[in-house]
């Protein structure tokens, strides 16, 4: 039954920085999946292999717990990858590819990211293992800006999403109005029209269509390497190195897929750790130093409110850099 519960509890031996870890899941604070309890607690309505599934997670600080609660038929599913979702196999877990959290120390002359490294001991990178979820998602904020992308994810969950379920997502309850993204099959079925109401052009939704064709082995990018998941990502025509990051940050746990072509990303990390703005090869070399956590880096002086100073007038820009004639993929 939909509104059977299961529950989980997880010390992980660690502070657990929810908000800085989850907020990357998050598309806006109108994300019909996702709805913030406190500061401590995420509700997050997900699809899984074996179908819909609700999470409450609660991080209890005092007592180093994580108590996460699950309703529908993927509840065991996404209890078993809580620890993975809150960045265990980025604390060298089992599982983990390449240098975790403990191996990152940021340089001393590198003040600024000292700082975000030393006020957020909590935050490390997801592993929602929602690749198709992640790859929809990274698709609709191609080239447009975020509240742009944010606007498209809430018009077409609410229009071809699912209720959650459980006893929590019905009238009254904590998670009430909550909803499952579309399944595969359902993103192959919105027609044109919706797609352009909802502010997509044909670009974008053709990445998200292929996608859906195909979700099967792009769930299979979770069994390899993070260098097998952004060459297999990657084949996918529309699915660049910016989409392939954004991806893997979320569904992977790669803690290395920093987000080259952003339009933003490389000249505010720059900055930060320069005092110069630059764009994406220089920042390439700025980073090396970081080679397995570069996407770290960025994350930290995200949630630090790094960013380079602004001058003059201010416009709508896209969010990535244009790549060719393509914009950003």
């Amino acid at each position: 039954m939909s509104d059977a519960r299961a529950v989980r509890e997880w010390r992980p031996g660690r502070p657990v920085d929810l908000a800085g870890t989850l907020g990357t899941l998050v598309r806006g604070s109108g994300d019909p999946s996702h709805r913030r309890a406190g500061a401590e607690g995420l509700w997050r309505a997900t699809r899984t292999p074996d179908g819909a599934a609700l999470l409450h997670v609660r991080v209890v600080a005092p007592l180093g717990l994580v108590l996460a609660e699950a309703w529908g038929p993927g509840r065991a599913w996404v209890l078993d990858g809580v620890p993975d979702l809150l960045g265990a196999r980025d604390d060298g877990g089992e599982g983990g590819d390449g240098p975790g959290f403990a191996d990152f120390r940021p340089r001393p002359e590198h003040r600024l990211l000292v700082e975000a490294w030393r006020a957020r001991p909590g935050v490390r990178t997801p592993r929602s293992r929602a690749v198709v979820e992640a790859l929809v998602w990274a698709a609709l904020e191609q080239v447009v800006t975020g509240k742009e992308a944010r606007r498209a994810v809430r018009l077409l969950v609410r229009r071809y999403g699912e209720p959650a379920p459980g006893a929590p997502a019905l009238e009254g309850g904590p998670a009430a109005g909550m909803l499952v993204p579309p399944t595969p099959a359902q993103w192959l079925r919105v027609p044109t029209w919706e797609w352009l109401r909802a502010g997509v052009e044909g670009r974008r939704s053709a990445v998200v269509m292929r996608a859906a064709r195909v979700a099967g082995r792009l769930e299979a990018t979770l069994g390899g390497a993070a260098a097998e998941a952004d060459r297999a990502l990657r084949t996918l025509p529309g699915v660049g190195r910016w989409t392939s990051a954004e991806v893997r940050q979320r569904a992977h746990g790669d803690a290395d897929a920093f987000s080259f072509d952003d339009y933003h990303v490389a000249k505010n990390v720059t900055w930060a750790l320069t005092g110069h703005v630059l764009d994406d090869d220089a920042c390439a070399e700025v980073i090396d130093c970081y080679a397995g956590h570069r996407y770290r880096v960025q994350r930290l002086l995200e949630l630090a409110g790094v960013a380079r100073p602004r001058r003059g007038p201010r416009f709508t820009l896209p969010t990535h850099t244009p790549a060719g004639s393509g914009g950003r993929s």
